[in-house]
């Protein structure tokens, strides 16, 4: 059996298999509104093959946008565009998944195709909006970022229930799934960090503590969504950093989300910092998040998704067959190459004759696929049925 194209359920969703596109930030919405980019972008991975598409971080307030390119769902008129992209996923065969998020400390900032860190003048003539960033605690994100503003007891209930409205809107807009984002020094991880929070009340201090507000969150989303909605958390499982968050605490911390409900934890890592501090424990290479994505399935009992430089389908399969996760998260491999779950199922021998690719790509395909394998790598550069994992 091949793991990776097996069905599988959580609540009420079925996934056809278990290949998830990413969340990944395109910084092209307007106004917070997503444009006809949003429709082509995340129709392609659908059409694709993927089981379920997860749209990128979707701000849960204007002022909460990690960039000004963020799309939102902080207000009604907002869901008719989601509406739009949630149906162009399901129509080609996948499920769709959005993950809610607020940019904390790091929001206000240029976006990434445009050099990334803090807005410049040339953002600003360019009629880029700044705000002033909130936070845990006024601790910077690293040097040249605003100051953020500390949120109070009523910041922190507004921001509560901003994810719960969005969260509806959501489910309004037709997606399947809620995604929290809880990852990449973003707000709600920003709480659960040292290195971000030295709050002396209730939400800081111990780890208890820190953990209290991004529960408070999950709590009030999975209340408010329907019974049969799966949520997931998208976590950094360690800040790479010594004396900042580690996957110890990310065993806890997952513990207590699936007590309230949470049905999978996608493990990242990384993505927050201190001033004068860098990533020094990192390093990058094929599969280096999966351990913890193991970890934690083992030692928290809950699902988890593998993330990480998953590049080729053996090493994808490997990850399910050895038990260490429940579905597998590509970002980047499928900017590369959006059919690669067609690929990947032509590879295992599922398919031989393009029949699993959308109709109208299939018959034109089967017509000169013999031409087309033959030519694969001057077409494509390189053979996702290789397996080179350094590649």
């Amino acid at each position: 059996m091949v793991k990776l194209f097996e069905t599988v359920s959580f609540r009420s969703l079925e996934l056809k298999n278990r290949i998830v596109v990413s969340p990944m930030g395109m910084y092209s919405a307007e106004n917070g509104e997503v444009t006809p980019f949003h429709l082509v972008h995340y129709g392609k991975f659908a059409m694709g093959g993927a089981g379920l598409v997860i749209v990128e971080q979707t701000s849960v307030s204007r002022l909460g946008r990690i960039t000004n390119g963020d799309p939102g769902l902080w207000h009604d008129g907002q869901i008719d565009g989601m509406r739009q992209v949630a149906h162009v996923i399901k129509a080609n065969g996948a499920a769709a998944g959005i993950q809610i998020n607020h940019g904390g400390r790091k929001s206000g900032q240029q976006r990434a195709f445009r050099g990334n860190g803090p807005l410049t003048d040339r953002d600003l003539a360019m009629g880029e909006e700044a705000w002033t960033p909130s936070g845990p605690s006024a601790l910077r994100f690293a040097d040249g970022y605003a100051e953020p503003i500390p949120l109070s007891d009523d910041g922190l209930v507004g921001i509560r229930d901003a994810f719960v409205a969005t969260a509806r809107r959501a489910v309004l807009a037709g997606f399947d799934l809620v995604e929290l984002h809880m990852a990449h020094g973003y707000l709600l991880q920003s709480f659960l960090s040292p290195l971000a929070n030295v709050r002396t009340d209730a939400h800081g201090g111990s780890r208890e503590n820190r953990m209290r507000f991004p529960l408070e969150v999950t709590r009030a989303v999975r209340a408010a969504i329907p019974a049969g909605m799966p949520l997931f958390v998208r976590i950094s499982a360690t800040d790479w950093i010594d004396g900042g968050w580690e996957i110890e605490d990310s065993v806890v911390f997952a513990r207590a989300l699936k007590a309230l409900g949470v049905d999978l934890v996608d493990c990242s890592t990384g993505g927050n910092l201190r001033v004068g501090s860098t990533n020094a424990n990192l390093a990058r290479g094929p599969g280096y998040q999966v351990p913890f994505a193991d970890q934690i399935r083992r030692e928290a009992g809950i699902a988890t998704g593998a993330v990480g430089m998953i590049r080729t389908p053996d090493l994808a399969e490997r990850i399910l067959q050895d038990g260490k996760a429940d579905l597998i998260f590509l970002a980047r491999q499928m900017l590369y190459d959006p059919f690669w779950a067609h690929h990947a199922a032509e590879h295992f021998g599922l398919t031989g004759n393009f029949e699993a690719w959308p109709e109208q790509y299939g018959w034109w395909l089967a017509k000169w696929g013999h031409a087309l394998r033959a030519n694969r790598e001057d077409l494509h550069g390189f053979d996702p049925r290789r397996g080179d994992e350094e590649r």
